[in-house]
């Protein structure tokens, strides 16, 4: 396992954004270490359907689980926090 440059991770923000949560999910389970790609990770199950990994991996960023999971809000507030 490696941490995701920057740029790395952008990438697969914009694949979220696009609702390719599969070839984001390449990108981010590279990087079971850093905060933002654990979120970016998180995002990826909860496109997918499986709400307890989603949980897994929110836990595993050390963000609390939305109440109301909307995908477009988390992805929109993940680019938020990666551009600072």
């Amino acid at each position: 396992m490696s941490t995701l440059s920057s740029s790395e991770l952008a990438r697969a923000v914009a694949l979220l954004e696009k609702g390719n949560w599969q070839a984001a999910h390449k990108i981010v389970q590279e990087d079971e270490d850093s905060a933002l790609a654990c979120w970016a990770h998180g995002i990826v199950h909860l496109m997918e359907g499986d709400i307890s990994n989603a949980r897994y991996w929110y836990r595993e960023a050390k963000r609390p689980f939305p109440k109301s999971p909307a995908a477009p809000q988390e992805i929109a507030q993940l680019r938020a926090a990666l551009r600072g």
